[in-house]
């Protein structure tokens, strides 16, 4: 199992100090005292400043490795290969994009290698996530620091969804009446570094209706349709304090988490469109206006996790765990998705299902205890998305 951070407690040697002098006094005279100093070291052993190594790197993705229709077990037909075939002005299913990685240290030299299975007890495992970037993990009470570099071509950056960050930290540029270093998070120029700050206040954590952990997300918001559409975005996971593994940050009532991303990825939007057409179509590499529709459906890869036609990874838990799945996608008007499990059913919000409803923006926690073991489809429920790819698979075991 492998880490995209480094935890450092926020409590100083002083602090330790005071409280460990404290100890060799005499008892405390009342109630009142008591409390406080409880209070004292609660806030000087808790609270911790999480660091991410995050870097934008330039990445030849794969939507469809393993060049098959996984979900039917039979080649692309005529239809499928619309999407998937490479040929005369057509890319196929390789494109060049920008995709957020983990590394190690702020020296940028070695990636974090994400692992290519987990054993279903492993509460902690990013085998399944795709093109998203590193799960950013924090509890309630934390600081998140995250380190960024640019690798790409393209200026970019970094914006979260729900936790607390200043106008120097916020990673989106428009006419905000800031000037000088309250911009310089806007747009990362490539080959340069920038470091946010995010503070998690208890409205970044779970509301009311919450389990014990909720989902955000984070993308670059530079040229925000350019940047997404490239790739940039990751999933953030922010814990109840009370709830939260103080090492890892994940929730301690969760035995396996997911994440799945549905998304209708526009490569025609995307900054690499030229590149793309250029190094990975075939001859004449030119798109004349009659052929022009048909190329742009081409590139509308409707994928989860940056795959289509079940050519993921399988996520896999056992029967009676309990599982929590984040879900959540961004987009246009075509992306109103409706994810349906087969097999099993989960509570959202409440209520029991075995499906969910998320529109462009939307990010969604869903909490399943499978009782029915077996290899199952989770696809998104339109229509049109089931044809275009939008399909993976889910397993079980006993």
């Amino acid at each position: 199992m492998t880490r995209s951070w480094k935890v450092y407690a926020t409590a100083t040697a002083a602090t330790m100090a005071l409280i460990l002098a404290g100890c060799g006094q005499q008892t405390l005279k009342n109630e009142a005292n008591q409390s406080r100093a409880a209070v004292t070291l609660v806030a000087a052993t808790t609270g911790q400043v999480r660091t991410y190594y995050i870097a934008a790197d330039e990445v030849l993705w794969d939507y469809a490795p393993d060049d098959t229709n996984d979900i039917t077990g039979a080649p692309f037909t005529a239809d499928e290969q619309v999407f998937t075939k490479q040929g005369p002005n057509r890319i196929g299913h390789k494109y060049w994009k920008s995709l957020y990685r983990g590394y190690t240290d702020a020296s940028f030299t070695q990636p974090i290698v994400r692992p290519t299975s987990c054993a279903p007890t492993a509460r902690v495992c990013d085998d399944t996530l795709g093109m998203l970037g590193p799960v950013i993990r924090a509890a309630v009470g934390d600081t998140i620091k995250v380190v960024f570099k640019n690798n790409t071509p393209y200026p970019a950056s970094v914006h979260p969804h729900g936790v607390f960050y200043q106008k120097n930290a916020e990673g989106a540029p428009y006419a905000d009446g800031t000037a000088g270093g309250n911009k310089a998070d806007d747009a990362v120029l490539p080959g340069t570094t920038f470091t946010y700050n995010w503070g998690v206040p208890d409205r970044a954590g779970p509301g009311p209706m919450d389990g014990s952990s909720v989902l955000w997300m984070y993308h670059s918001h530079t040229d925000e349709v350019a940047d997404t559409n490239a790739g940039l975005i990751g999933p953030m996971v922010i814990t109840a304090k009370a709830s939260a593994d103080p090492a890892t940050a994940t929730p301690l009532d969760v035995d396996r988490e997911i994440f799945q991303f549905f998304t209708v990825e526009n490569e025609n939007n995307s900054p690499y469109l030229e590149k793309n057409l250029k190094e990975l179509a075939g001859a004449p590499n030119n798109i004349s206006t009659s052929d022009a529709g048909a190329f742009e459906e081409s590139n509308l890869m409707h994928s989860i996790n940056g795959y289509v036609y079940g050519n993921s990874p399988v996520p896999t838990m056992r029967k009676g765990q309990r599982v929590r799945w984040y879900i959540f996608t961004l987009g246009t008007e075509v992306d109103l998705h409706s994810p349906h499990w087969h097999g099993n059913t989960l509570t959202v919000n409440g209520m029991r299902s075995d499906m969910m409803q998320i529109m462009p923006g939307m990010m969604m926690v869903g909490d399943m205890v499978p009782d029915n073991v077996g290899t199952w489809l989770l696809h998104c429920h339109v229509n049109d998305h089931i044809l275009a790819g939008m399909q993976t698979r889910y397993r079980v075991t006993t």
